[in-house]
Protein backbone atom coordinates (compact mmCIF):
# COMPACT_ATOMS: atom_id res chain seq x y z
CA UNK A 1 0.00 0.00 0.00
CA UNK A 2 1.60 3.35 -0.76
CA UNK A 3 1.90 6.21 1.84
CA UNK A 4 -1.17 8.14 2.54
CA UNK A 5 -1.15 11.64 0.99
CA UNK A 6 0.06 14.05 4.48
CA UNK A 7 -2.28 17.10 4.72
CA UNK A 8 -2.00 20.28 6.66
CA UNK A 9 -5.21 22.23 7.23
CA UNK A 10 -4.94 25.89 7.67
CA UNK A 11 -8.09 27.98 9.02
CA UNK A 12 -8.86 30.32 11.75
CA UNK A 13 -11.53 28.30 12.71
CA UNK A 14 -11.64 25.45 14.85
CA UNK A 15 -14.69 23.94 14.29
CA UNK A 16 -14.06 24.22 10.56
CA UNK A 17 -10.94 22.45 10.63
CA UNK A 18 -13.02 19.69 12.81
CA UNK A 19 -15.42 19.48 9.91
CA UNK A 20 -12.37 19.13 7.51
CA UNK A 21 -10.88 16.64 9.17
CA UNK A 22 -14.14 15.13 9.21
CA UNK A 23 -13.98 15.29 5.85
CA UNK A 24 -10.60 13.74 4.87
CA UNK A 25 -11.33 11.20 7.67
CA UNK A 26 -13.45 9.00 5.52
CA UNK A 27 -10.36 8.12 2.74
CA UNK A 28 -7.76 5.76 3.68
CA UNK A 29 -5.14 7.22 1.42
CA UNK A 30 -5.31 10.85 3.26
CA UNK A 31 -4.01 11.86 6.34
CA UNK A 32 -4.57 14.96 8.33
CA UNK A 33 -0.55 15.50 10.10
CA UNK A 34 -1.24 18.81 12.02
CA UNK A 35 -3.54 21.73 11.95
CA UNK A 36 -2.79 25.69 11.68
CA UNK A 37 -4.96 28.69 13.52
CA UNK A 38 -3.27 31.64 11.14
CA UNK A 39 -1.24 32.17 8.02
CA UNK A 40 1.94 32.76 10.01
CA UNK A 41 1.83 28.92 11.79
CA UNK A 42 0.78 27.18 8.12
CA UNK A 43 4.14 28.34 6.90
CA UNK A 44 5.70 27.30 10.65
CA UNK A 45 3.70 23.60 10.42
CA UNK A 46 4.38 23.01 6.85
CA UNK A 47 8.33 23.42 7.35
CA UNK A 48 7.89 21.17 10.33
CA UNK A 49 5.83 18.30 9.30
CA UNK A 50 6.44 18.77 5.04
CA UNK A 51 3.27 17.95 4.35
CA UNK A 52 1.84 16.51 0.67
CA UNK A 53 -1.07 19.37 0.23
CA UNK A 54 -1.94 22.37 3.03
CA UNK A 55 -5.58 23.24 2.61
CA UNK A 56 -5.24 26.79 3.51
CA UNK A 57 -8.03 29.59 3.71
CA UNK A 58 -8.17 32.32 2.25
CA UNK A 59 -9.22 34.77 5.02
CA UNK A 60 -7.00 34.23 8.08
CA UNK A 61 -4.86 36.69 11.06
CA UNK A 62 -1.80 37.28 10.86
CA UNK A 63 -0.74 36.60 7.59
CA UNK A 64 -3.27 35.91 5.04
CA UNK A 65 -3.76 32.48 2.77
CA UNK A 66 -2.39 33.86 -0.47
CA UNK A 67 0.76 35.31 1.48
CA UNK A 68 0.89 32.06 3.34
CA UNK A 69 1.17 30.27 0.56
CA UNK A 70 3.66 32.22 -1.42
CA UNK A 71 6.05 31.43 1.25
CA UNK A 72 5.83 27.62 1.44
CA UNK A 73 6.10 27.61 -2.06
CA UNK A 74 8.97 29.84 -1.96
CA UNK A 75 10.57 27.14 1.19
CA UNK A 76 9.09 23.81 -0.69
CA UNK A 77 7.93 24.45 -4.50
CA UNK A 78 6.97 20.52 -4.07
CA UNK A 79 3.85 21.29 -1.72
CA UNK A 80 0.51 21.34 -3.17
CA UNK A 81 -1.58 23.99 -2.00
CA UNK A 82 -5.64 23.83 -2.48
CA UNK A 83 -7.11 27.07 -1.35
CA UNK A 84 -10.47 27.64 0.40
CA UNK A 85 -12.32 30.09 -0.40
CA UNK A 86 -15.52 31.82 0.28
CA UNK A 87 -14.75 34.41 -3.10
CA UNK A 88 -15.65 32.86 -6.65
CA UNK A 89 -14.01 35.80 -8.81
CA UNK A 90 -11.57 35.94 -10.97
CA UNK A 91 -9.10 38.53 -8.79
CA UNK A 92 -8.79 36.01 -5.98
CA UNK A 93 -8.55 32.74 -7.89
CA UNK A 94 -5.61 34.80 -10.23
CA UNK A 95 -3.85 36.02 -7.07
CA UNK A 96 -4.03 32.57 -5.48
CA UNK A 97 -2.12 31.02 -8.52
CA UNK A 98 0.46 33.60 -8.73
CA UNK A 99 0.89 32.62 -5.57
CA UNK A 100 1.90 29.31 -6.47
CA UNK A 101 -2.18 27.39 -5.57
CA UNK A 102 -2.62 24.39 -7.95
CA UNK A 103 -6.59 23.99 -6.49
CA UNK A 104 -8.99 26.64 -5.39
CA UNK A 105 -12.18 24.90 -3.86
CA UNK A 106 -15.69 27.21 -2.82
CA UNK A 107 -16.17 26.49 1.04
CA UNK A 108 -19.65 25.57 -0.14
CA UNK A 109 -18.63 22.67 -1.76
CA UNK A 110 -15.86 21.17 0.47
CA UNK A 111 -18.06 18.49 1.55
CA UNK A 112 -18.54 17.22 -1.93
CA UNK A 113 -15.09 18.20 -3.65
CA UNK A 114 -12.17 18.14 -0.54
CA UNK A 115 -10.59 14.85 -0.79
CA UNK A 116 -11.08 14.79 -5.04
CA UNK A 117 -8.73 18.64 -4.83
CA UNK A 118 -6.39 16.82 -2.38
CA UNK A 119 -6.05 13.82 -4.34
CA UNK A 120 -5.60 15.60 -7.35
CA UNK A 121 -3.00 18.22 -6.52
CA UNK A 122 -1.08 15.69 -4.21
CA UNK A 123 -0.59 14.02 -8.21
CA UNK A 124 0.93 17.54 -9.47
CA UNK A 125 -3.14 18.39 -11.15
CA UNK A 126 -4.77 21.19 -10.27
CA UNK A 127 -8.43 21.01 -9.16
CA UNK A 128 -11.10 24.04 -9.18
CA UNK A 129 -14.82 23.88 -7.86
CA UNK A 130 -17.11 23.51 -10.88
CA UNK A 131 -18.96 26.20 -9.90
CA UNK A 132 -15.44 28.11 -10.63
CA UNK A 133 -14.99 26.46 -14.30
CA UNK A 134 -18.21 27.89 -14.96
CA UNK A 135 -18.00 31.11 -13.61
CA UNK A 136 -14.82 31.55 -15.53
CA UNK A 137 -16.17 30.49 -18.53
CA UNK A 138 -19.36 32.59 -18.51
CA UNK A 139 -17.25 35.70 -18.01
CA UNK A 140 -14.94 34.97 -20.91
CA UNK A 141 -17.78 34.70 -23.42
CA UNK A 142 -19.13 37.55 -21.96
CA UNK A 143 -15.84 39.38 -22.23
CA UNK A 144 -15.25 38.14 -26.03
CA UNK A 145 -19.20 39.38 -26.75
CA UNK A 146 -18.72 42.33 -25.36
CA UNK A 147 -15.51 43.72 -27.36
CA UNK A 148 -16.78 41.38 -30.89
CA UNK A 149 -13.90 39.24 -30.17
CA UNK A 150 -13.21 36.05 -31.32
CA UNK A 151 -11.69 32.87 -29.14
CA UNK A 152 -8.33 32.39 -30.39
CA UNK A 153 -7.98 28.69 -29.38
CA UNK A 154 -8.53 27.28 -32.80
CA UNK A 155 -5.42 29.38 -34.40
CA UNK A 156 -2.77 27.62 -32.19
CA UNK A 157 -1.66 24.71 -33.80
CA UNK A 158 -2.15 20.86 -32.45
CA UNK A 159 1.58 21.28 -30.87
CA UNK A 160 0.71 24.44 -29.58
CA UNK A 161 -2.29 23.04 -27.88
CA UNK A 162 -0.58 20.39 -27.05
CA UNK A 163 2.23 22.70 -24.92
CA UNK A 164 -0.95 24.49 -23.47
CA UNK A 165 -2.10 21.80 -21.88
CA UNK A 166 1.26 20.34 -20.60
CA UNK A 167 1.95 23.76 -18.85
CA UNK A 168 -1.73 24.44 -17.81
CA UNK A 169 -1.06 21.13 -15.55
CA UNK A 170 2.10 22.35 -14.06
CA UNK A 171 4.73 20.70 -16.09
CA UNK A 172 7.96 22.73 -16.60
CA UNK A 173 9.40 23.12 -19.94
CA UNK A 174 12.24 20.85 -19.33
CA UNK A 175 9.28 18.59 -18.04
CA UNK A 176 7.27 19.25 -21.28
CA UNK A 177 10.75 19.13 -23.76
CA UNK A 178 11.10 15.39 -22.58
CA UNK A 179 7.67 14.62 -22.61
CA UNK A 180 7.11 15.50 -26.55
CA UNK A 181 11.14 14.87 -26.91
CA UNK A 182 11.89 18.19 -28.17
CA UNK A 183 14.46 20.59 -27.36
CA UNK A 184 13.68 23.57 -24.32
CA UNK A 185 14.02 25.94 -26.43
CA UNK A 186 11.68 24.42 -28.94
CA UNK A 187 9.02 24.62 -26.04
CA UNK A 188 9.87 28.08 -25.27
CA UNK A 189 9.63 29.11 -28.88
CA UNK A 190 6.11 27.10 -28.61
CA UNK A 191 4.79 28.69 -25.46
CA UNK A 192 5.87 32.50 -26.44
CA UNK A 193 3.46 31.68 -29.83
CA UNK A 194 0.87 30.65 -27.86
CA UNK A 195 1.06 33.22 -25.23
CA UNK A 196 0.83 35.87 -27.98
CA UNK A 197 -1.78 33.90 -29.64
CA UNK A 198 -4.32 34.22 -26.90
CA UNK A 199 -2.94 37.29 -25.50
CA UNK A 200 -1.64 35.52 -21.72
CA UNK A 201 1.02 36.58 -20.00
CA UNK A 202 1.95 34.36 -16.73
CA UNK A 203 1.42 31.28 -16.05
CA UNK A 204 -1.32 31.60 -14.15
CA UNK A 205 -3.22 33.19 -17.53
CA UNK A 206 -2.17 29.96 -19.05
CA UNK A 207 -4.41 27.89 -16.11
CA UNK A 208 -7.01 30.32 -16.11
CA UNK A 209 -7.29 29.83 -19.82
CA UNK A 210 -6.87 25.87 -19.61
CA UNK A 211 -10.03 25.89 -16.75
CA UNK A 212 -12.05 28.12 -18.97
CA UNK A 213 -11.85 26.00 -22.05
CA UNK A 214 -12.17 23.24 -20.09
CA UNK A 215 -8.94 21.56 -21.02
CA UNK A 216 -8.01 21.11 -17.62
CA UNK A 217 -10.50 20.89 -14.60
Amino acid sequence: MSKPIRVLLADDHGVVRKGLRFLLARHEDIEVVAEAADGREAVQMAAEFSPNVVVMDVAMPRLNGIDATRQIMQKNPRTGVVMLSMHSDESYLVRALTAGARGYLLKDSAEADLASAVQAVAQGKSFFSPAIAKTLLEDYVRYLQQRNLEDSYDLLTDREKEILQLLAEGKSNKEVASLLNISPYTVETHRTNLMQKLNLHNTAEIVLYAVRKKIIT
